[in-house]
């Protein structure tokens, strides 16, 4: 097919005031539908995708073929590797319901603890930040959201509580790789940046659980379960700063979230809090034990589950732990994706063999290689003379690679996760076969809501309208250092990741803090914790919290549930950047 280059344009109606507002109106269109009009959750992203396109072509220039290209490119993207992940996450949780194990692990939860906000505590912070640490790309979302369900926890609040808590382990998470991306955008070297994140984020890891405290129960519930929010953010947020300080950043997540749960789980053993709290939807006056005050809890049983039998219930869950840390560390996915020649490359520091087998890949047609980024998103200006050559092409423009890596994606060792927990559960082919139908049934909608959503997500990236929104927080000032967080929170609000959103933004990030005086090692890495802040919101986190909970074509009552908490979370982050760029001056390194 013709190669036809395209350069970006960021003010193309030549006021930034209008081409913001034109760069907007897809993501705008989007909020609305969702949130007031209350558009099925596909309905509202296929508007949304189809005024991207629009604008895209008609308002910035884009040539149309590349913008179907780039929107058939997301959706993709959207099922290998996002839905992937989610499909099976879901398939190895209705496994354990289906054999019965997974009221063994309610009850032994229960007994840990019955008060709901410890629960949340455990599975949505703790247990939520070492799944992020081993594979994220909204997979404790997936997770933890499932567990909540399953314990009892009502579905918005299962959905809406595990997106909350999934903001402070995101800049280190998937063994690191938002951070290592930031410093090969950058230059900046990926420990100085883990330094810095390790001196913004445990303040937020403080914080994000005593939120998740008085979002289910208000002021009144945070006292009287604060020993338990001081140990497990505690915990957490001090195996943060350390780890990322004094060892790497590639584990900072999975050291800290086994570190939280311990602590937790070995304090709910000496302490529980007076009242036992419930979520008013499940009170029942007429079979539970009334809690002064707080209402109602549902009796524990009298039978305690054999030693033997919590081991069996609780493999499912140690499948998927091992699972998803083998397949995120490096090692093991160059193996995966290249085989004993892959891994032999790796370890010689070189780039990893691609099988053909194991994870084939193509060029996007008509896109890869044909968005050219100026400047300032990107250091220096495109050299319009040199757009044809080859060489200069393959340096300066956009890649769009497409890889089918079905061995080495986080949704495939879920696969196996569950595979495993079949056979060791002993269930027969055929209702081993009726559950993965079952799932596959109700999950087809979802499925084809987050491919409708990651296609908009990419149009706006390879349309360069991203960029246009993120120039506008460029224009502050002195006050840069608070927006620079802002400007990472729109990064991922609009890509779904931290890891995307430093790629789209680190660049720009840079130049700009050079500009003003400010360090850029600070500034930069407020791109990353800042857009942490942004991961509860995104349209892709908010399609896998419904799909996980039942909740299909609720998801505009989901992001009502958590925009604000949002917004609110990434204005600490921004006054925490502010500080640091003004006050404690000595924290940057």
């Amino acid at each position: 097919m013709t190669w036809t280059p395209w350069i970006q344009v960021y003010d193309p109606l030549g006021s930034p005031w209008l081409s913001t507002a034109a760069a907007a109106l897809p993501i705008v269109l989007l909020l609305v539908a969702l949130a007031l009009f209350e558009w099925r959750a596909h309905l509202a992203a296929l508007a949304g995708l189809v005024a991207a396109i629009a604008v895209s072509v008609l308002v910035f220039g884009m040539p149309l073929p590349t913008a179907t290209a780039t929107a058939l490119y997301g959706a993709a993207y959207g099922f290998l590797p996002i839905g992937w992940i989610i499909l099976n996450a879901v398939f190895l949780y209705n496994l354990t319901v289906h054999t019965g194990q997974f009221e063994i692990v309610k009850s032994s939860v229960g007994r840990l603890s019955k008060d709901r906000r410890v629960q949340a505590l455990l599975v949505a912070f703790s247990f939520g930040a070492f799944i992020e640490g081993a594979s994220g790309f909204g997979t404790p979302v997936a997770i933890c959201s499932a567990l909540l369900i399953g314990l009892g926890f009502t579905p918005l609040y299962a959905a809406g509580l595990s997106l909350i808590a999934n903001t402070a382990p995101v800049a280190f998470g998937a063994i690191g790789t938002p951070i290592l991306t930031l410093a090969a955008v950058t230059g900046i070297p990926s420990q100085t940046l883990g330094v810095m994140a390790g001196r913004q984020l445990p303040f937020v890891s403080l914080i994000v659980p005593a939120w998740l405290v008085v979002t289910m129960s208000g002021w009144r519930g945070l006292w009287g379960v604060w020993p338990a929010v001081l140990v497990c953010g505690g915990t957490f947020a001090a195996v943060q700063y350390g780890w990322s300080n004094f060892v790497g950043v590639e584990l900072v997540d999975i050291a800290g979230g086994l570190a939280s749960i311990a602590a937790l789980a070995l304090f709910a053993r000496v302490w529980q809090p007076r009242e036992v709290w419930e979520f008013p939807e499940r009170r029942d006056p007429g079979s539970g034990i009334r809690d002064p005050g707080l209402g109602i809890r549902d009796p524990v049983p009298d039978s305690v589950p054999a030693r033997g039998a919590l081991m069996r219930a609780w493999m499912p869950w140690l499948f998927l732990s091992l699972a998803v840390i083998l397949w995120g560390l490096a090692p093991g996915k160059a193996f995966l994706n290249g085989g004993p020649r892959g891994l032999a490359t790796y370890r010689a520091g070189g780039r990893p063999y691609v099988s053909r087998l194991l994870s084939p890949s193509w060029n996007v047609p008509l896109l890869h290689r044909a968005v050219f980024r100026d400047y300032p998103v990107v250091p220096a200006p495109v050299d319009r003379a040199r757009i044809q050559d080859p060489a200069y092409r393959n340096d300066r423009a956009e890649a769009a690679l497409f890889t089918l890596n079905w061995v080495s994606a986080t949704g495939t060792a879920i696969l196996l996760a569950a595979l495993a927990t079949a056979l060791f559960l002993r269930v027969s082919v055929t209702e081993f076969l009726s559950v993965a139908v079952m799932t596959a049934r109700r999950m087809s909608a979802s499925l084809a809501t987050i491919m409708l959503m990651l296609a908009l997500g990419f149009v706006t990236r390879y349309g360069g309208t991203d960029a246009t929104l993120g120039l506008a927080f460029t224009k502050t000032g002195m006050l840069y250092p608070f927006f620079a967080a802002l400007l990472g929170w729109l990064g991922v609000a609009l890509t779904g990741s931290d890891t995307s959103s430093n790629v789209l933004f680190g660049s720009l990030q840079k130049i700009t803090a050079q500009q003003l005086g400010f360090n850029p090692v600070l500034i930069v890495t407020a791109n990353s914790t800042g857009g942490v802040m942004g991961k509860m919101i995104d349209a892709q986190s908010i399609v896998v919290a419904t799909a996980s909970t039942g909740q299909s074509g609720q998801e505009g009552r989901i992001l009502r549930f958590v925009f604000w908490h949002s917004v609110a979370l990434v204005v600490i982050m921004g006054v925490i950047v502010m500080l640091q760029a003004y006050v404690f001056t000595w924290m940057v390194p």
